[in-house]
């Protein structure tokens, strides 16, 4: 077994391998002086067992840099979040630091509104893995792969909500609340949901975009001449 994983992991091109090994950095980072050391194997379990398991998946189902990034990128993110289990995050602390002012007076925002960002970030960010996923290893066109990535979006997040809905009815109640983050709001789930989808169809349109720039504005090659 060990034989395997050192050969997955020697197969794991080296940009690839360094995001791994940061991520794992960043999720032991985020846990030194944990303020929520209840919550944090819920939150921060899965990315450490995917990290884990990184490997072997890239070796089975190999994708490009810029797809492993944007994964790379959202875990970061939500390892970041999780520290403070998302309701928590002291942005407004922060910004009080830093401007004498806090976000969520300029914005108008009622609650802590990190929870949202990285939702939004979801999709924005997973839409593009997600389409190369489609290409590379299930054989479908650019215009179907698209369409896929922005439903599994769709898809993700509604089984996320599903699962902490599902939270609630075995965990202890104040650990349910907690871990969901609803702070009150009765559509919090609709909410989180629809920034997702809005994530993912700006993704959408850039790669639109990008794709249709590469169609139309690429010169060809030009022609070498045989000697």
């Amino acid at each position: 077994m060990l034989s395997g994983a050192v050969a997955a992991w020697s197969q794991v091109p080296r940009p690839q391998r360094r995001m791994i090994l940061l991520l794992l950095a960043a999720v032991a980072l985020a846990n030194v002086a944990q303020p929520f050391p209840d919550l944090a194997p819920l939150q921060h379990g899965p990315t450490i067992a995917l990290a884990l398991a990184a490997p072997a998946l890239l070796r089975r189902w190999p994708l490009s840099d810029r797809a492993v990034a944007c994964i790379w990128l959202f875990l970061l993110l939500h390892t970041f979040a999780a520290r403070w289990i998302y309701s928590y995050v002291p942005y407004d602390d922060w910004a009080r630091a830093l401007t004498g002012h806090d976000l969520s007076s300029i914005l108008g925002l009622r609650r802590n509104g990190f929870d949202r960002l990285v939702h939004f970030a979801f999709g924005a960010l997973l839409t593009a893995p997600l389409a190369e996923i489609a290409r590379r290893h299930g054989g479908v066109s650019r215009p179907w792969s698209l369409g896929f990535a922005f439903a599994a979006v769709g898809l993700g997040s509604a089984l996320y909500e599903i699962f902490e809905w599902l939270l609630t009815i075995v965990a202890a109640g104040d650990m349910a609340d907690y871990y969901n983050g609803q702070q009150g709001d009765l559509w919090d789930a609709q909410k989180d949901m629809a920034i997702a989808q809005a994530g993912a169809a700006l993704a959408l349109i850039a790669l639109l975009r990008r794709g249709h720039r590469r169609h139309i504005g690429n010169p060809s090659p030009p022609h070498k001449e045989q000697p």
